[in-house]
């Protein structure tokens, strides 16, 4: 029986903390790439879309305990941030307004708008409850109950691949 992180242990593993440069540049270099493919390869934004938003849902799934309350505060962070991103389009004159002249305005207050997100995405479980009393209390209950036998190993699954399934069973 071997412990697979018992293998090569003066490796870094993967999930180690990088220093702030290197992400930084990580970041830039990520931004330029996507900068790069929106001009030349506009066509595989949705695939890499989806790469992005499945390694962001799986951190916020392990940060936030990787239950309904995981789901439910990705889910209603990222309503939150598309509708301040196209409020925010909305309000510019033109798509090029919007890049230039409103640029530093819109990164400032996206930072605003986007801890205001955080906060009001920690009470998700509140506007379920307010949506239709005391039914949304009723149907949080039920999910909350529903969601760990037939949605939880699914997410997991294809967040994570086999890593958490229990499919290995010789030993």
């Amino acid at each position: 029986m071997k412990d697979p992180s018992s293998q090569n242990s003066t490796r870094p593993r993967q999930t180690s903390r990088r220093s702030l440069g290197k992400r930084v540049g990580d970041g830039a270099r990520a931004l330029g790439e996507f900068g790069s493919d929106i001009v030349n390869r506009p066509g595989v934004l949705p695939g890499k879309a989806h790469g992005w938003f499945r390694r962001w849902f799986a951190k916020i799934w392990r940060v936030r305990g990787g239950g309904l309350y995981a789901v439910g505060y990705a889910l209603t962070f990222a309503y939150f941030e598309i509708t301040t991103i196209g409020s925010e389009l909305a309000e510019s004159e033109s798509i090029a307004d919007f890049f230039t002249a409103q640029l530093l305005e819109f990164v400032l207050r996206f930072a605003t708008d986007s801890f205001v997100n955080l906060v009001k995405a920690f009470m998700w479980p509140v506007y379920i409850v307010e949506l239709a009393p005391p039914y949304g209390a009723i149907g949080l209950g039920l999910a909350f109950v529903a969601f760990p036998m037939f949605l939880k190993k699914p997410i997991e699954r294809w967040l994570f691949g086999e890593e958490t399934g229990d499919t290995d069973t010789s030993s």
